[in-house]
């Protein structure tokens, strides 16, 4: 009694709050009615046991009961043609919010047959549905308040604890399997009115019911379990997936990187080999150019020799004529002191030969111009013998000498000159003597100009041989110049062959360093083979996991297959068809000859190319 009077309580707290509220009223309706329909739904698709198309009454239901949960409290928003409620705008935020949803969204944009904006949103809902996200979807949206506000009233399911508590009841509904037709069906003129003859039940039902929500409830407990289980190994399939691809590009790109050294390296071998070729091309030239100038050199250095041993002959010889020049000047200057002492006996016949005296005069002073060249004649050969040899310094010794000689001999003429001048003074008292002594003096100074003109010519001589003489230097200088430029050439070729052997030992130490990162790489692509194969085998284990998972591997019909999968041979009365008893394909007689034991029988049995193979290996790395 004490639970009558207080469910009574309730009943009328609840009414005399929605007589109050018809807003909290239309929501506790919504609610109750979202329950049945969703649970109905789950029972009648559980007990259905096949999936669910668009004509199945319970899933109608719900759909329009979602719709009717969707639309309250939905603003009237203005518009050219006039006032609209439109459940599309809310649903489109999803899009937004959640990427995933996207797809939906794009896909609904693109059916042909919607023109209105409720079709849109019906389609969402079954689109939404049959991807098993219409729970996730609406979770999302419901925690956006500020959104929501934008299109519903502030006492809305949407915005209010009952819409969580509806978001919260769609999950149940991802145990079902619906595939529904959205493009064929017309979604704008359906009329949504709830139908509340599929929820009146009796006793018996009410019993059975429960009964059956407990084989439901331990049902959607394994199918959750067995969902949970496939989530986790899909996403373990992808994240080794990614390190495959990972793994197979850093693969790529190591083979192309050791493909882009291996030619690197058969380049610098190539260009090594061109430097070797051309480095010794170089050595045997210069080799060759160096034993040529030797000979050269060695030639120039004989003909240097003999042109020295002419030119000591020819200074011999110009010495020796020096020599005997001196000795007619002490010869000339004896006569010339005779006939100072003559002159003195005979004053008075100096007057006569005044004009004779004025022309010895000058024939004295051409002598002493010839003597000045013939001093500055051996100036000159003294300083270029000086250059020439160090031979030379006892040679130019002997020069001065004969210069300091010289030179003594213009101060004995000088004396002379003062003489000359004395005599001319008495000359008035020696013309008598000179009348005699004028054919003796005439015929010894027809004798001197006789000596003179020898001289003379011995002198042209000289000057030809120093002409001579200077062009045979001036050549040597030459050859001497040419051969200082052929050594620095030689020097040039040389230092740049001590470059080419640098640079080749530096190519050489480049060449070693590359071999050994060629070694280092391939060593990290055979540890990459092997971390790859052994990640194919995990995989291919976790995808043998998840078969036996989702119900053991797929056996093939005969019919579905007219092609053998590996060799794509078609099949006839000579060509059978063969399963393969580990992946259930259809194969011929060549490409299913193989016998190995597998975990679901223990005996050999037939299997495909592929998965003999494959099984090899997968028992290789165990026993490894």
């Amino acid at each position: 009694m004490q639970g009558v009077a207080s469910y009574q309580r309730k009943l009328i707290l609840r009414f005399s709050a929605a007589f109050r509220d018809p807003m909290a009223m239309e929501r506790a309706n919504l609610l109750n009615m979202a329950k049945l329909s969703i649970k109905g739904l789950i029972e009648s698709a559980l007990s259905f046991g096949r999936t669910l198309d668009s004509d199945y009454p319970p899933l109608q239901q719900f759909f329009v009961v979602m719709e009717h949960c969707l639309k309250h409290g939905l603003k009237v928003k203005k518009t050219f043609l006039g006032y609209n409620k439109s459940l599309w705008g809310p649903l489109e935020m999803v899009e937004k919010l959640c990427p995933e949803a996207g797809e939906i969204a794009a896909s609904v944009r693109d059916l042909p047959g919607l023109k209105t904006p409720l079709g849109r949103a019906r389609a969402w809902l079954r689109l939404a549905l049959m991807q098993k996200r219409l729970a996730d979807y609406l979770r999302v949206l419901i925690t956006r308040k500020d959104i929501l506000s934008d299109f519903y009233e502030s006492s809305a399911v949407m915005l209010e604890e009952e819409g969580a508590v509806i978001v919260g009841l769609l999950v149940g509904l991802n145990v079902i399997d619906a595939n529904l037709c959205v493009k064929g069906e017309d979604l704008d003129t359906q009329v949504g009115v709830i139908d509340f003859s599929m929820y009146l039940k009796n006793d018996i039902d009410d019993y059975r019911t429960e009964e059956r929500n407990g084989q439901i409830a331990a049902i959607l407990d394994q199918k959750n379990y067995v969902e949970e289980l496939n989530r986790q190994l899909n996403s373990t399939v992808q994240g080794l997936q990614g390190r495959v691809d990972s793994l197979e590009k850093s693969n790529s790109k190591l083979i192309e990187e050791l493909a882009i050294a291996k030619n690197n390296i058969i380049k610098l071998q190539e260009e090594n080999h061109q430097l070797r070729t051309e480095n010794s091309v170089i050595l045997m030239k210069a080799q060759q150019r160096l034993e040529v100038t030797k000979g050269d050199v060695n030639c120039e250095l004989d003909t240097y020799k003999q042109s020295r041993q002419g030119l000591d002959e020819m200074y011999n010889e110009a010495r020796r004529q020096l020599r005997e020049e001196c000795q007619l000047r002490q010869d000339v200057e004896n006569e010339l002191v005779v006939q100072v002492s003559m002159k003195q006996e005979m004053e008075l016949a100096m007057k006569l030969l005044e004009k004779d005296i004025h022309e010895k005069q000058d024939t004295l002073i051409g002598l002493r111009q010839q003597l000045d060249e013939v001093k500055a004649i051996n100036v000159e050969m003294y300083q270029k013998m000086q250059s020439s040899d160090d031979g030379m310094k006892q040679k130019n010794d002997m020069i001065a000498r004969l210069e300091e000689k010289t030179n003594q001999i213009t101060a004995t003429m000088r004396q002379l000159e003062q003489r000359l001048q004395d005599a001319e003074r008495d000359r008035l008292s020696a013309e008598d003597g000179m009348r005699r002594f004028k054919q003796d003096f005439a015929n010894k100074a027809d004798s001197l100009q006789k000596q003179i003109g020898q001289r003379e010519k011995q002198m042209l001589q000289l000057e030809t041989d120093l002409k001579i003489e200077r062009e045979w230097r001036q050549t040597l200088q030459n050859d001497l110049e040419r051969e200082r430029d052929t050594v620095a050439q030689l020097n040039a070729e040389a230092q740049q062959i001590n470059a080419l052997k640098k640079e080749f030992h530096r190519l050489q130490d480049e060449n070693t360093q590359l071999k050994g990162i060629c070694e280092e790489q391939e060593q990290a692509l055979e540890e990459l083979g092997c971390k790859l194969s052994e990640s194919k085998l995990k995989i291919e284990d976790i995808k043998e996991a998840n078969k036996a998972l989702q119900g053991g591997q797929v056996w093939l019909k005969d019919k579905d297959a007219t092609h053998c999968k590996l060799c794509e041979k078609e099949f006839s009365i000579s060509r059978r068809k063969h399963h393969c008893r580990n992946c259930g394909e259809i194969f011929c007689n060549a490409c299913s000859d193989n016998e190995l034991p597998l975990p679901a029988s223990p005996k050999p049995v037939r299997v495909c190319d592929t998965c003999h193979a494959l099984l090899l290996q997968r028992c290789s790395s165990n026993t490894t």
